[in-house]
Parts: structure tokens; sequence; C-alpha cells
């Protein structure tokens, strides 16, 4: 016979095939488990440990055949058959319950057994007319994902955080790092882990969206504040191919007085993938570089890559220790990268394993010493899904387990290894820019950009949907290579355009970068470079609307560093949905082409080409100024506003001290011009 047992602030439910426990975990939360065996308390997952405090947790009771537990705002029933049913305490509404998806089915968590583990399920009900948001970034384009079928796999351009924030008033984690799917279907929504050691999940309840992120941060950890230097203009392009290239770029920047925060040294500027330092003949003298660029006030980021050759002078200590991945089949995992002297010709590289504290230490070894010992602290963790096949990622054997189990943690705890030997340094707060994350990698500074995109318009509509799903799963700094990744012709009319209107979006991002592997691209070679990717680099139209937008870019940094503290503070995303601050208004919640950057800033960016006005939803319980205009308008309106290519749609919260940044916006800068003339120019496309 199942029997529940009471225990101090906890529950447990057992049967002969399962033991369920439910148990406090943090304020008006608690963290479920189940399993077939014995719980353990060493799985991998993303809740830290101990858990935070609760507050006003009630002592478990049965209450007439249930077993409930009261942590705050959220209270948890379990009938006779251990099914869970989560509801909010003041008023009784059900907010999330588990189900049973048919009448001779198991019941609502399946553990079926396969080779060295499980294969896992949990069911809830759905709801008719439920809003879902989170789940990290993916490219389906859309903000509400109910409906959806969402892989929970890494790959480049696609992020999985299982964490889904609901209109209901819940969020939910689901705790674990195996590759599998979340099916949020219109009858029910299904959790799926293909390989793990039990079923583990963690809800919350809040009344606002704000309470359900500050909950999650608690849990999982809070972002460190934001590094100064980081909320300004990062310069990026594929790539300084020399130290010469790179220190005439920002020159060039200090010549032409435009404000630059971060210049980026891309991949292959080593020897040998593996080596983690700088090639010398390209790049001779690392300590002046760095030196020069400090005059200038500019903060040098370098890319690391987690691969290693053969030649590496670091892969034979690797594999001998036994810190590269393995490959189920027998050896080394590994993936054909270009290499140098091999032309187009790829060789088999390794990867070492983020998974293995050991291995984490002797790449921060490697960091600190070819690249911190000359002072540059700002890394770009490209490439660290880490970058597979789907094939090959399931073949993965890591420390923490198989790739089928653990494999998306891989980007957390490489992020994790850097940020500490960071803190090892006195650096307390690491950042690291980043092409994928799990749950609980803002604690370790992770600055997720949202990987190799296309330069089109339906790429960007994408990214302003995807990038607010980072927001809601718990990621505060998140950017897009302005302009897209895999091309764009400087020299295009149409690009120029798409160019300025993602400029435009990027200025009020939480990272603002530029980068791209322009046209005229090459093959994909340690030698390749791609074409030129500066502001001025887009012609004589284009570059008064990008310097104006560098210069509010500037003066919004005060303001951001405001965010910094209150995302470290509550876990409140910079950059969110209209219903994260207004979740009164129903038309918030609908809204998905518009955001907030912080409280005070309502950005609606031009997504189509030609478009030259648009309408704004502006949210009720706030009055709003249109920044280009100084015109006052009410919440709850929808005014049409201009969107001239000089600028986009920004309204100002009335009365907020922000406003002063945005003195003169929409007029462009015609204090600095081209270092030459430009030659004539096809007029940009008009409507």
């Amino acid at each position: 016979m199942p029997a529940f047992h009471l225990y101090a602030d906890g529950l447990e439910f057992r049967t002969p095939h399962e033991i369920l426990r439910v148990e406090p975990w943090g304020p008006s939360a608690v963290r479920v488990r189940a399993t077939t065996g014995v719980l353990d308390d060493t799985a991998p997952g993303a809740l830290s440990t101990p858990p935070p405090a609760g507050t006003d947790i009630g002592k478990p009771a049965m209450v007439g055949g249930r077993a409930r537990l009261v942590n705050g705002r959220l209270t948890v029933e379990a009938d006779a058959g251990g099914r869970l049913r989560f509801t909010h305490t003041a008023t009784g509404r059900e907010l999330l319950a588990e189900k049973r998806p048919y009448a001779l089915h198991a019941g609502p968590r399946v553990h079926a057994p396969r080779p060295g583990g499980h294969r896992f399920e949990q069911h809830f009900t759905a709801y008719d007319g439920e809003r879902l948001h989170g789940l990290g970034q993916h490219l389906h384009g859309r903000l509400d994902q109910k409906g959806l079928v969402v892989d929970l796999v890494q790959g480049n351009a696609v992020t999985a955080i299982p964490f889904l924030h609901s209109s209901r008033g819940y969020g939910l984690l689901w705790n674990n790092p195996a590759m599998g799917r979340v099916e949020l279907g219109a009858d029910t929504t299904r959790w799926v882990a293909e390989a793990g050691r039990q079923i583990d999940y963690w809800i919350t309840a809040g009344d606002t969206p704000a309470e359900i992120m500050s909950a999650y941060a608690d849990a999982t950890g809070h972002p460190p504040l934001l590094p100064e230097w980081a909320a300004g203009f990062w310069q990026s392009r594929l790539r300084y191919r020399t130290q010469r290239e790179l220190l005439d770029t920002a020159r060039a920047y200090a010549r032409r007085g435009l404000p630059l925060s971060v210049i980026v040294c891309d991949f292959f500027h080593w020897t040998r993938m593996g080596d983690w330092s700088f090639d010398p003949d390209d790049w001779p003298d690392p300590a002046a570089m760095v030196e020069e660029l400090d005059s200038l006030g500019v903060r040098l980021a370098v890319s690391v890559w987690p691969t290693v050759e053969p030649d590496a002078t670091a892969y034979p200590q690797l594999r001998d220790a036994g810190l590269l991945v393995r490959d189920s089949r027998g050896g080394l995992l590994t993936h054909p990268w270009p290499v140098r002297g091999h032309g187009t010709d790829r060789r088999p590289t390794a990867y070492y394993d983020a998974t293995d504290p050991a291995a984490r230490r002797f790449l921060w070894g490697r960091l600190r010493a070819h690249y911190a010992a000359h002072g540059i602290t700002a890394f770009w963790l490209d490439a660290c899904e880490p970058d597979l096949s789907p094939e090959e990622a399931v073949r993965a054997v890591y420390a923490a387990g198989s790739g089928t189990e653990v494999g998306n943690l891989y980007a957390t705890l490489h992020a994790q290894g850097v940020a500490e030997g960071l803190r090892g340094l006195g650096e307390d707060r690491p950042l690291s820019l980043v092409r994928s994350a799990w749950a609980g990698s803002q604690r370790h500074g992770a600055a997720l950009w949202s990987g190799d995109i296309a330069p089109t318009f339906a790429s960007l509509r994408t990214q302003v949907r995807a990038g607010l799903n980072v927001a809601m799963s718990g990621i505060p700094w998140w950017n897009t290579d302005i302009g897209g990744f895999a091309g764009g012709d400087p020299e295009d009319p149409e690009y120029r355009e798409l160019l300025v209107c993602w400029f435009q979006y990027g200025t009020f991002c939480p990272i603002m970068r530029l980068h791209g592997d322009r046209q005229p691209r090459q093959p994909f070679e340690a030698s390749m470079t791609g074409g030129p990717n500066e502001v001025w680099s887009y012609g004589a139209q284009a570059y008064p609307v990008l310097v104006a937008h560098l210069r509010l870019r500037e003066r919004l940094r005060p303001y951001l560093m405001e965010l910094s503290a209150a995302a470290h503070r509550t876990g409140a995303p910079p950059m969110r949905p209209l219903f994260f601050d207004f979740p009164a208004d129903e038309r918030a919640w609908e809204v998905d082409d518009q955001f907030l950057l912080g409280p005070d800033l309502l950005v609606a960016p031009v997504l189509a080409a030609g478009r030259r006005q648009r309408t704004v939803h502006l949210p009720a319980g706030a009055r709003w100024v249109e920044a280009a205009t100084g015109a006052v308008h009410d919440g709850g309106t929808a005014p049409t506003a201009a969107a001239p290519l000089e600028h986009l749609p920004v309204f100002v919260r009335q009365g907020a001290p922000v406003t002063a940044a945005l003195t003169g916006y929409g007029a462009p800068d015609t204090a600095d011009g081209p270092l030459s003339p430009a030659p004539e120019e096809a007029p940009w496309p008009r409507p």
C-alpha cells in the first residue's frame, strides 16, 4: 500500500515502485524528485545547495486524505495515488497539476529502464489561454511557446534552458541536463529526459513575473554585476588577422572620436587549436597591444575554443591525464576542424572535458599564463555547446556521464571554470561571451549571444522574440551579431538598411556588439577573413545614423549599470517583455515585437525593409513620452510612431531620469564623417 511520510518540512510518498519527495526550496517554491531506487543528492543539476531559505513554511499535514505542504504563495497537495497539484495559497487557484495521460497509464511520472539508467517522462495538465515563455533561445520565432515541441538539445543558435515561465503565475525548472524535449500541447505538457538518474523539477509561485524570476535567481544563482567596460560598444568582425589590423581599427575609432569599449580578437589567432595562446608571427607583442588599447579606453576580448588538435602543445597532457572527451565507440571524440597549414582540409580535433574539474583547472592555467598575464580578462567562449553534430553529441562520454545524460551542462561548466579563475585573480565581476548556456549559467557571468544567424529581416524578427525568451530564462546579458553573421554586403543598399535597423535595435540590447562574416566571404579555413565591418563600412548615409546611436549608447551606460545592479540583486533581466512590468495589461502579454529596457524605456524596433512607421502598444499604468518628438501619450493606447531611417520608435516612462539620455534622439550625428569622401551611392530602398 502507498504511504505518505511527513517529516520536518517536507513529505514523501512511497510505493513498491517509486519514491516521491517534495521539499521546500526557497521562498514560495518546492523541489520534487522521484525515482524507482534511491534519491541521488549528487545528480547533476542547476539548483543551488543548500537551498535558499523558505518563508511562511507550514508543517506538512494530512487534510481529507491528501498530504499538504504550504510554502508562502505555493501550496502542494498529493492525492492517494501520489499525483501532485500546485495551487496559489491565498486564492486556492490551481496553478499546475500533474496528469495521468489516460486511464491505464502508469501515472504522471514515467521511469522507463534503459541501458545504464532510465528514460523519464513527466506529464502535467495543459490549460487554455496559458502563455509559456523561457526555455532559452530557439529559432521558431515565437515568444509564447504554447503549442510547440521544443527540443532540449544545445546547438549553434539554439540554447536549451529548461525553465518555463507561465502566465498562470508559476515558474518551472526541469532540473535535468539530459537531452530531451518538452511538448507544450493543448491537452498535456510533457517533459522528456532521454537519460538520467531521477525525475527532478522545481516550481515556484509568484503574483508577478518579477517575483517568479526573483525566486528562480534565488534557486539557481544571481548574476554578478556587469563590469562597466561591458556596457559600451563592442567592435568585432570575422576576423582581425594580425595585431596590426586590430590596433589599426581601434586607432581609427579613436581618431574619429567614436566611443569604443571592447574590441574582439576572433579565432585562429593561435598557432594550433588548443594552444590557447597568440601566434607570435601575427601577434608579436600582446602586452604592448593591451597597453595601447588600455590607453585608448578599450578592453580586448579574445576567442577561446574548447577544441584541441593533435599537434597542440597541450594535447599530450590532456590526453594522458584523461581530460579529453571520450567516444562511446572507443577512443577520443573528435570533429573535423580547419587547422593552420592545411588549407580547406580539416583534421580530427578533440574536446577538453569541461565537466571534469581538473580539465577546467588545466584550461584556466593556460588562459592565465597566455592571456591574463598580459592583462586580458575578457573571454569569448565560442563553440561551447560544444559544437558537435547530433550523432556525435550522443556518442560523447564525459567525466560527469554520457552525452545523452549530461551534455547540456557543458557550456555552463565551461563558463564556471573561467569565472572561478577570474575570481581567483580578484575579478569580482566575471563576464564571458558564450554561444551556449544552461540553467544557472547566469551565476558565472555568462553573456549569451545568439550564434551564427542569417543577415535578413526575418532573422532579426526571430532574434527579438528569442532574446525575450532568454530574458525569461534567467540570463540577463544577451546580444546578437548586429547585422547577422553569415554574410551581408556592405556595398548593397538593401543590406545597409538592414544593418542600420539592426544597429538601432542593438543599441538598446543588454550588450551591444557589431560582428559578422561580411562579403566577400572566404572558405572556412584557418587563414580566412571576412569583409569590412566597422561603422564607417556602410557608406555616407548610414555613417551619421550609426554614430548617433554609438553616442546614445554611451549616454545609456549609467542606466545600464542601474539595471545591472537590479539584475544582480533580484534577477530582473534588463531586456524584458512588456508583461514583465505591466502584467495587468492584457495586451502586454500579446506584444512580441517590442520590449522594455528596464522599467523606463520602451523600444519598438523596425523589423521589415522599407518600413517608415509602425504601431506601438504603450502599456497601461504609465504615461509615455515619445523620445523623438516629446509627445506625451497615455498608457493603454497604440499610437502610430514615425520610424525614419534616422531612428526607431522609443518611448520613455514620463518622469524617468533616463529621459535626459534620449535628448535629441533622432537627429543624426554630423560632427564626424568618413575618413575619405564616399563614392556616389545608390539610395536606400524606399517604400
